[in-house]
């Protein structure tokens, strides 16, 4: 009995030890997916035949990807055309306002009797006579 109980002890002294030894090694975690992908495709859980069954699909889930894609660059492209002409749109806006007001000053009485001095056409001091024809 004496030796029953010695076993027992360097048993778990060894477990012990080992479970200690396996605290210590840090685990890949790129090597414990490897071996999960080894497992899962060499002991028969996807097949040849199921493989190429989903075959189809792939190529379509593919497809939508690349639409997916494409539509996203075209929203950007889009962006950026609308921002450019809201840019253009702003300029423009303030170039009429700059006209505008250039022209307001330029119809302005004085600015035009200025301009029309140099043709020898002169301002009337005189209010305008109104002329009336009887019938």
């Amino acid at each position: 009995m004496n030796n029953q109980f010695k076993k027992k002890i360097d048993e778990e002294i060894e477990l012990r030890e080992v479970e200690e030894q396996e605290e210590q090694k840090p685990e890949e975690p790129e090597g414990s997916i490897m071996i999960f992908l080894r497992k899962f495709f060499n002991d028969g859980v996807v097949s040849k035949e199921v493989a190429t069954e989903m075959l189809p699909f792939l190529i379509f889930i593919c497809l939508l990807v690349m639409i997916y894609i494409g539509n996203s660059h075209m929203a950007e492209t889009n962006i950026r055309k609308i921002d450019k002409l809201n840019k253009e749109v702003t300029e423009l806006g303030w170039e009429y306002k700059s006209l505008k007001a250039d022209l307001m000053y330029r119809s302005k009485l004085t600015e035009v009797a200025k301009k029309v001095d140099t043709l020898g056409i002169k301002e009337l001091i005189e209010p305008p006579k109104k002329i009336v024809v009887n019938r």
